[in-house]
């Protein structure tokens, strides 16, 4: 008698136990389905099974991974062009190095980039003279504003080619025009 007893108070317990696992199982997928944004709901007039709204949780997961790795990619996308950008642009984050002068010789021309603040002490009529009275002619000349620095570029060419154009000269004269020699930084 006490064997039947032990037996159905422990089927009753097995039972109870599982009642209250499957409520709990029921709240959890709940306050789960009560996570996904509604605009992810499916209107429906029905109910949904809970297999449906599992399905569904499942599916709004997927999406959410997709979307953090396709968020990722474009996070490391713009670390690379701000990378990249940084090792470009270091010429612009120079400070009190100004100005800059890098002359670039070619068979029978030259390139100037004259890299200097907004406080200027040339006129670029004055680069063009000395590039002309050196022997070149300048075939094209622009200018662009960076923050507080101004970027000249020109291209010359050699009027007389047996004659030529002395690179030394031109960069001491240059130097000599645009600013004291001790404020000079020259990139080769």
């Amino acid at each position: 008698m006490k064997n039947a007893t032990t037996s159905d108070s422990s089927k009753l317990d097995r039972k109870t136990i599982e009642k209250n696992r499957r409520i709990h199982m029921k709240a959890l997928c709940f306050k789960l389905v009560s996570t996904i944004p509604s605009k992810y709901l499916k209107p429906t007039k029905d109910m949904l099974s809970q297999q449906d709204q599992l399905d569904l949780a499942a599916t709004y997961i997927k999406h959410l991974r997709e979307r953090i790795e396709k968020l990722k990619g474009e996070k490391e996308q713009a670390m690379n062009m701000m990378r990249s950008n940084q090792n470009n642009n270091k010429i612009f984050n120079i400070g009190l190095e100004l100005p800059l002068l890098n002359i670039q010789y070619f068979d029978s021309g030259i390139e100037v980039m004259l890299i200097s603040g907004l406080n200027k002490n040339f006129m670029l009529y004055e680069v063009i003279s000395v590039l002309e009275e050196e022997g070149a002619e300048v075939v094209s000349a622009n200018f662009s504003t960076v923050a507080d620095k101004i970027v000249y570029t020109l291209h010359a060419q050699v009027k007389i080619s047996r004659v030529g154009v002395e690179p030394t000269r031109v960069h001491q004269r240059l130097r000599e025009l645009i600013a004291p020699l001790e404020s000079w930084e020259y990139i080769s």
